[in-house]
C-alpha cells in the first residue's frame, strides 16, 4: 500500500467491503493427493473432516465402515442427522466445545447394537478433523486427558432458560446489568462482573458488580485501541479465558494486577452477528475453564448481548421521546401579573412515553392572557409532532388578538390543509384580568372545571365544536363567564378522567369533588392531588390550573 501511494496510485476503498474466506491451505498436486490419500488410509481406524458448519467434507472408507453408512450418504451431511445414534447430548456438547474453544475433544458413543466407537476431535478456524477408532464403554482415556469440570448440561440448560426468560423482561440497560449479575454470578461461582460497550471509539462501562467504582472510573472512556481484554474481545469477537494472572499478563503485558481477582473470562456480546460489547467475569481464586464451561459461558454471553442490544435501543428511544416532549411543551410558563398558575404533564405508561397532550399560557398584554390545552390522537412521534404544530398555531392566532372561536377555527383550517390523518381536541380560554371575565371555546375537548371562591365547583359546558382537522369550515361557539379573585379554572385532558369500566360523568364529578375540597391558595398542592387521582396512566395527562389574584 505504501509503494502504491508513493507511485501516485493509492489503493482506494470500494463501495462495499470484500469478505475473504478463511485460507483453505495449499492445494496438493495430483501426486501429493494420491500419496496423502494412501497415508490416511494406512492410519489405524478411520478419519473424516467437518467444515465450520459441522458438515462432513471428507471421510475415509474405514471411517464409513466403522459408523456403518455409505460414504455418498455421509459427505455433505451433519453427522447427527445422517447417523441418528449420534444425536445424543455428549456428542453435541463435545462438538460445540471444540468449535468454541478450538481445543481437542474426545468422547465414546455406542453404535447400536453393541459397537462402541471412540471419537477424537481436532479443531481450528476452518473446521474439525476427526479420528474414529473402536472403543469400550469405559474407554475414557481421551476424556481424562482433558479437564471436564464446569457446569453440567442440565445446569447450563437451566441457566440458559432462566436467564433468557428474565432478560426478555428487561427494558433498559440497567435492568440488563442487574439481571445478569443476579443470575450469572451465583450460578457460575464468579465474584464480580463488568459489562462494557463501545462508544465513539472508546470503551464504556455500562454496569458492574463486585468492583470499586473508582477502579471502574479509571477504565471508563479509555480508547478501544488500548491493550485491555475488554476492548480486544470487542474488536475480534473471540472470547478470552485466563485461569491465572500469569496467563493474563502473557496475553496483555501492559496489564496491572489491581483488581484482587485470580481468574477471568472475557466474553464477546454478539447481536445480529456483530460484537456490541464484552462481559468480564472475575473469580477470586484460580479457575480452570474447561471446554464445556467455555461453551456454556459463550452461550450465556450471547443471551446477554441480545438483551443489551434491545435495551440500548429502548433507552435511546426513551431518551429521544423525553427530549422531543420537553422541546414541544413550554419550558416555563410566562409570568402574568395578577394570575397564579400551575401545570403538570404525565406521559403515558405504554409506548415511547411521548404523546399529543399539550398546554400553554400566552401573555397577550398587561391585562389579558390566553390559556390552551389539547390532545392529539395517538402516543407516538407523529402525535407529538402534530401537537407541536397545533400548539404553535393556537399561540400564533391568539397573539394577534383573535377571539377564542376564531383561534380554533383558524387552527382547524390549518390542520385540514395539512391532512395529518390525526384528530385533535382543544380548549382555548381568553382571560381578561381587568374585567374579571373569561371567554371559552372548545373543539371536542372535555369541559373545564371552575371552582368558585366559596368552594362550589361547576362544569363549564360549552356547545362543543367538532374536533380539529376533520372539516375545514367549522364554527366554534364560545361562552363567557365570570372569573373572580380566588376562583380556580382547571383545564385538563381526558387522561385525567377516562378509564376502562368507569363512567365518564362519575369520574368528572369525582374530579370536581377533589377540586372543591382542595386548598385554592396552594395551586401546586392542588395540581399534585388531582394528578394522584388519575387512573392508571394508560393515557398521557396534561393539567393547567389558573387562579386570579385579589
Amino acid at each position: 500500500m505504501r509503494t502504491a501511494a508513493d507511485s501516485g496510485a493509492p489503493l482506494l476503498p470500494t463501495d462495499r467491503p470484500r469478505a475473504l474466506r478463511p485460507p483453505s491451505g495449499r492445494a496438493p498436486s495430483p501426486a501429493e493427493a494420491t500419496a496423502l490419500a494412501a497415508f490416511v488410509d494406512r492410519l489405524p481406524g478411520g478419519s473424516c473432516g467437518l467444515d465450520a458448519n459441522g458438515r462432513i467434507t471428507f471421510i475415509t472408507p474405514a471411517a464409513a465402515g466403522l459408523v456403518g453408512a455409505d460414504r455418498a450418504e455421509l459427505v455433505g451431511a451433519l453427522p447427527w442427522e445422517a447417523l441418528p445414534w449420534m444425536d445424543v447430548p455428549q456428542v453435541e456438547d463435545r462438538y460445540r466445545a471444540a468449535l468454541v474453544s478450538r481445543l481437542p475433544q474426545a468422547f465414546t458413543v455406542l453404535r447400536p447394537p453393541r459397537t462402541w466407537l471412540a471419537f477424537e476431535l481436532y479443531p481450528d478456524s476452518t473446521g474439525i478433523s476427526v479420528r474414529i477408532t473402536r472403543g469400550e464403554p469405559d474407554d475414557g482415556a481421551g476424556e481424562q486427558a482433558l479437564p471436564t469440570a464446569g457446569p453440567g448440561r442440565a445446569t447450563v440448560l437451566y441457566h440458559l432458560m432462566h436467564l433468557a426468560s428474565t432478560l426478555t423482561e428487561a427494558v433498559g440497560v440497567q435492568e440488563v446489568v442487574d439481571q445478569t449479575a443476579d443470575q450469572l454470578l451465583p450460578a457460575l461461582g464468579a465474584q464480580a462482573m463488568v459489562l462494557m460497550t463501545a462508544e465513539d471509539g472508546r470503551l464504556r462501562i455500562v454496569g458492574h458488580r463486585g468492583y470499586r467504582a473508582e477502579l471502574m472510573d479509571r477504565f471508563d472512556g479509555i480508547p478501544l485501541s488500548s491493550e485491555v481484554p475488554g476492548a480486544d474481545v470487542m474488536a475480534t469477537g473471540v472470547p478470552g479465558f485466563f485461569a491465572t494472572f500469569a496467563e493474563m499478563a502473557d496475553a496483555y503485558p501492559a496489564t496491572v494486577h489491581e483488581d484482587g481477582m485470580a481468574a477471568w473470562a472475557v466474553l464477546p456480546l454478539i447481536a445480529s452477528g456483530r460484537p456490541i460489547g464484552s462481559l468480564l467475569l472475575s473469580y477470586e481464586r484460580p479457575h480452570a475453564f474447561p471446554p464445556g464451561e467455555r461453551a456454556a459461558l459463550t452461550s450465556l454471553a450471547g443471551l446477554v448481548g441480545q438483551a443489551l442490544d434491545r435495551a440500548r435501543l429502548y433507552d435511546a428511544k426513551h431518551h429521544l421521546a423525553h427530549r422531543l416532549q420537553s422541546a414541544l411543551l413550554p419550558h416555563t410558563l410566562p409570568r402574568v401579573p395578577g394570575l397564579r398558575v400551575a401545570a403538570r404533564y404525565l406521559p403515558a405508561a405504554r409506548g415511547l412515553g411521548v404523546g399529543g397532550d399539550f398546554y400553554d399560557l400566552i401573555r397577550l398584554d398587561e391585562h389579558t392572557a390566553g390559556a390552551a390545552i389539547g390532545d392529539v390522537q395517538g402516543h407516538n412521534v407523529d402525535a407529538a409532532a402534530l401537537m407541536g404544530q397545533v400548539r404553535t398555531a393556537v399561540h400564533a392566532h391568539a397573539t394577534v388578538g383573535a377571539a377564542p372561536g376564531d383561534v380554533l377555527a383558524r387552527t382547524n383550517r390549518l390542520l385540514t390543509d395539512l391532512d395529518p390523518g390525526l384528530f385533535t381536541s382543544c380548549a382555548y380560554v381568553h382571560l381578561d384580568l381587568a374585567t374579571r371575565r373569561a371567554c371559552l371555546a372548545t373543539a371536542g375537548h372535555p369541559p373545564p372545571l371552575l371552582r368558585h371562591p366559596d368552594g362550589r365547583t361547576e362544569l363549564l359546558r360549552v356547545p362543543p365544536g367538532l374536533l380539529l382537522g376533520i372539516e375545514p369550515d367549522i364554527r366554534y361557539p364560545a361562552r363567557e363567564f365570570a372569573l373572580p379573585p380566588g376562583s380556580v379554572l382547571a383545564l385538563y385532558t381526558d387522561g385525567l378522567v377516562e378509564a376502562p369500566g368507569v363512567d365518564l360523568d362519575d369520574a368528572t364529578a369525582a374530579l370536581a369533588g377533589l377540586l372543591e375540597h382542595a386548598d385554592a391558595a396552594d395551586l401546586d398542592a392542588t395540581a399534585d392531588a388531582l394528578i394522584r387521582h388519575a387512573p392508571t396512566p394508560g393515557d398521557d395527562i396534561a393539567l393547567l390550573l389558573i387562579s386570579p389574584d385579589a
